[in-house]
């Protein structure tokens, strides 16, 4: 595509890096056929082409709208497009960009502000998102539906972990929101991982891996938890840790991505390519140990989502099915798998209604082949599509855990 950024645009940190992306797009349309928004919309702008040539209208100078702000709110950032695209476009680079740009441009109302303030005050800290869901379990008759649905409908405590006692070591992203939702997912992962001759040291300086922060209108503050976690892990991977292992799938594309998106900070940018390049998806982990030594007795048929951070941004579509199938359980099949089921982050809050259209078609989807449980690898998504009230959703290694013998 031929562009001519504006001036401003060129003196950007990322105004070459977008220019480059701009270029590679031939504008061929392929990326609308398989956008969740698209679909539901129909409109040129809410699909990844339209949504392109906002941001080169942006980087050319011309004016900056809430219009524009509304389409580029709309993307889920699900990646879809980028494994649909022939020419490569980097397009979730390209939005990061441009919505930083637009966001400068366009204040938001107060609502919108204040929304997303919020999220940012509350779900990075895990204590304190803990205690406010312990308070909503204990007030959840009176709570409004919308609002219900967003608990846990079973809450599994977490049982206990076994001691570090392995010469293997991995270290483990604990997450923002899972502690509280579904306190046993860490757990359950740390029991799999010691039967396999593997433990997980402890880093309580660890925090939130920043992309909420980083998508919510705070990049800075989403990289400055990025450098925080960097500092913290590095103790521990110069002492020989093999892997950091994320157990929720939208972490683990944001920790992959470090090395990218600090590239350029001199004092980060080599060990941020080190951590991403150590940064594992717990299915990577697994898929390359002896899984009979689990004693896993599978009996269940379940259907299994593959969320949008594991199939399009870590490439690794088919890896849980196939751990899975591995195993011993029943895999129902899913149509149109490739598709967002909704969640994306924040979208389900951000976004209600296009989020709960996208949940729907997933779970009719999903339970096409009547399974008893679906399994999932994101906290997001099993939280969002649990929130239905349908088919039961569970993070896919507690599932593993709970069939070991």
């Amino acid at each position: 595509m031929q562009t001519n950024l504006s001036e401003q645009a060129k003196a950007l940190p990322r105004g070459a890096e977008a220019e480059s992306i701009l270029r590679s797009c031939v504008h061929c349309g392929f990326c609308n056929a398989t956008c969740p928004t698209y679909q539901l919309l129909g409109d040129e702008l809410d699909g990844p082409r339209g949504r392109i040539y906002l941001i080169k209208q942006v980087l050319e100078g011309s004016p900056v709208t809430a219009k524009t702000q509304l389409h580029l709110d709309r993307c889920l950032t699900c990646r879809n497009c980028e494994s649909t695209c022939p020419s490569g476009v980097d397009y979730h680079n390209l939005l990061d960009i441009g919505r930083a740009v637009v966001d400068a441009a366009v204040p938001r109302p107060l609502e919108q502000r204040l929304l997303r303030q919020g999220l940012r005050a509350v779900l990075p800290r895990p204590a304190l998102f803990k205690a406010l869901t312990r308070l909503g379990e204990a007030f959840r008759p009176l709570l409004p539906a919308s609002l219900g649905a967003k608990l846990p409908r079973q809450l599994r405590p977490a049982k206990p972990r076994p001691p570090l006692r392995h010469d293997r070591r991995v270290l483990l992203l604990e997450g923002c929101v899972q502690p509280g939702l579904s306190p046993n997912t860490n757990a359950a992962t740390a029991r799999v991982l010691d039967r396999l001759g593997i433990g997980i040291t402890p880093i309580r300086e660890a925090g939130c891996c920043g992309a909420l922060d980083y998508h919510l209108d705070a990049q800075q503050q989403g990289l400055a938890r990025a450098r925080q976690n960097i500092d913290a892990w590095w103790p521990a991977i110069e002492a020989g840790a093999e892997a950091i292992v994320q157990t929720a799938s939208g972490c683990g594309a944001f920790v992959k991505d470090y090395g990218h998106l600090l590239e350029q900070d001199p004092a980060y940018a080599a060990k941020a390519r080190r951590v991403s390049a150590l940064a594992k998806d717990l299915v990577e982990v697994l898929q390359a140990e002896p899984l009979e030594s689990l004693g896993v007795r599978a009996d269940q048929r379940l259907a299994f989502h593959c969320p949008c951070t594991l199939q399009h941004a870590q490439k690794l579509g088919g890896a849980v099915e196939g751990v899975l199938t591995r195993l011993g359980f029943q895999l129902s099949a899913v149509p149109d798998s490739h598709l967002c089921c909704g969640s994306a982050g924040t979208y389900s809050l951000t976004q209600p209604a296009l989020s709960r259209q996208l949940r729907d078609n997933k779970l009719d989807a999903l339970e096409s082949g009547q399974p008893q449980v679906i399994a999932t690898a994101n906290i997001g998504c099993q939280t969002h599509l649990d929130g239905a009230g349908r088919t039961p959703v569970r993070h896919w290694i507690e599932l593993v855990e709970e069939a070991m013998h």
